[in-house]
C-alpha cells in the first residue's frame, strides 16, 4: 500500500506500475489536485492503442465511427443556429409564424413598437446558444470521443439528454415550430448513433505535469469555469420555468412598456408565441451549461488545447450575440444583463488563467 502525499499524477501513475500496488491519496492531495484526479491517474497508467484504421469505413453510414456522428450533430447545431440568426436578422417571421399569429411584421410593430425588437433579441440569443452547443459538440467529437476519452461521451450524452427533450415544451406553450421540429428529427438519430456506437480504443497521451504555479493557476481557472457552467444551468432552468409560466420578467415589460394582459388583448396567441422562444432558449442554455460544466470538471488536462478552444468558442458564440443584440435594441437594463456580464468576467478570467496549462505543448501523440 502506497500513500501519495503530493498531487502529481506522474508519481501516482509510477506507483501503480508495481504489481499489486494500492495507491491511497490523502484528502489534502485531492483538494490540491482538483476534480478528476483519479481519472487522470488512471489515464496516465493506462497503455494507449494506435488510432483505429478508417480505410474500410468508406461511404457506408453503418460503418461510420461514433465521433463522425457526434461531429455531424455539432455541425448541424452550428448550422441551425446560424440559420436562425439569418432569419432573425432578415424577415424575422417565417410563413408559419405569420400563419400562427395571423399578423404581419408591420402589424406587430404597430401593436407595440418594441415588440419586433423584443422578438429579435430572444431569437438572436437563442441562435447564439445553439452555435455554442454546436461548438461544444464539435469539440467533444473531434478532441474527445475520437480519441476514446470515456468522459467525453458522457458529457455529450448528458447534454443531449437535456437539450433534445425540450422540443416537448410545445405541450405547454401550444406553438409547434416546424423548423425546430425538423431540426430535432434530423439530428436526434445522429445523436443516438453517436452514443450507441462502440467507443474507440483509448489513444490519449498526457503531457508532462509542468510547473506547479501554472497548474495552480489553471486550477483556479477550472473552478471559475465550473461556477460559470453551474450558474448558466441555474439561469437556463429559471428561464425555462418563466417561459412556461409567466413568460415575461419585470424588465421585459418595462422595455415593452406594456403588460402581458395588454398583449393578450392585442392577440391571444402572442404570449404563447413569445413563450415558445423564451422556454426554448432556457432549455438550450441548460444543455450548453451541462456540457461546459462537465467538460471543465472532467476534461481538464495539461496540453489538451482543444478543451480551451472549445470553451472559448462556446463562450464567444453564447455571450457576444447576447450583448450585441441587447445594445442594438437598447434593452440595456443592468439588472437584466448582470448575469451575462458576470459570466463573461468569470469565463474570460478562467480561460486566461488556464491557457498556459491547457495549451501547453504536449509530447507527440499517435498519428490518426
Amino acid at each position: 500500500m502506497i500513500h501519495v502525499s503530493d498531487p502529481s499524477v506522474t508519481a501516482a501513475a509510477a506507483a501503480l506500475e508495481e504489481p499489486g500496488a494500492v495507491v491511497l491519496a490523502r484528502p489534502g492531495v485531492l483538494v490540491e489536485a482538483g476534480p478528476g484526479w483519479f481519472a487522470r491517474v488512471t489515464e496516465a497508467a493506462t497503455p494507449t492503442a494506435p488510432a483505429p484504421a478508417l480505410r474500410d469505413v468508406g461511404r457506408d453510414p453503418r460503418r461510420w465511427p461514433a465521433w463522425w456522428w457526434a461531429l455531424l450533430v455539432g455541425l448541424g447545431m452550428t448550422g441551425a443556429g446560424l440559420g436562425a440568426a439569418a432569419i432573425t436578422l432578415g424577415p424575422v417571421l417565417l410563413w408559419y409564424d405569420r400563419d400562427y399569429l395571423g399578423m404581419t411584421l408591420h402589424e406587430l410593430h404597430a401593436a407595440n413598437h418594441h415588440l419586433v425588437h423584443f422578438l429579435q433579441h430572444d431569437r438572436i440569443t437563442m441562435a447564439g446558444t445553439m452555435v455554442a452547443i454546436g461548438a461544444l459538440y464539435t469539440g467533444l467529437a473531434v478532441g474527445g470521443i475520437r480519441r476514446g476519452w470515456p468522459w467525453a461521451r458522457e458529457v455529450y450524452l448528458l447534454s443531449g439528454a437535456i437539450g433534445f427533450p425540450t422540443l416537448f415544451y410545445f405541450l405547454a406553450t401550444g406553438f409547434v415550430e416546424p423548423l425546430h421540429t425538423a431540426t430535432t428529427i434530423v439530428l436526434f438519430p445522429m445523436f443516438v448513433a453517436a452514443v450507441r456506437r462502440a467507443p474507440h480504443a483509448p489513444r490519449w497521451h498526457l503531457a508532462p505535469e509542468g510547473p506547479e504555479p501554472e497548474r495552480r493557476r489553471a486550477l483556479v481557472g477550472q473552478l471559475l469555469l465550473i461556477v460559470t457552467g453551474a450558474g448558466l444551468f441555474a439561469g437556463g432552468a429559471v428561464i425555462s420555468v418563466v417561459g412556461l409560466t409567466g413568460v415575461f420578467v419585470p424588465t421585459d415589460l418595462a422595455f415593452l412598456g406594456t403588460s402581458a394582459q395588454a398583449l393578450e388583448v392585442v392577440n391571444p396567441r402572442l404570449v404563447p408565441f413569445v413563450a415558445h422562444d423564451r422556454a426554448g432558449f432556457g432549455g438550450a442554455l441548460m444543455a450548453a451549461a451541462v456540457a461546459i460544466t462537465l467538460l471543465s470538471v472532467w476534461g481538464w488536462r495539461r496540453g489538451e488545447a482543444w478543451v480551451f478552444w472549445t470553451l472559448a468558442a462556446a463562450a464567444s458564440a453564447g455571450f457576444l450575440p447576447a450583448v450585441v443584440v441587447h445594445g442594438a435594441i437598447r434593452y440595456t437594463d443592468f439588472i437584466h444583463l448582470a448575469p451575462v456580464y458576470f459570466g463573461i468576467a468569470l469565463t474570460g478570467t478562467g480561460l486566461l488563467l488556464a491557457r498556459p496549462y491547457l495549451c501547453a505543448k504536449a509530447s507527440p501523440r499517435p498519428k490518426d
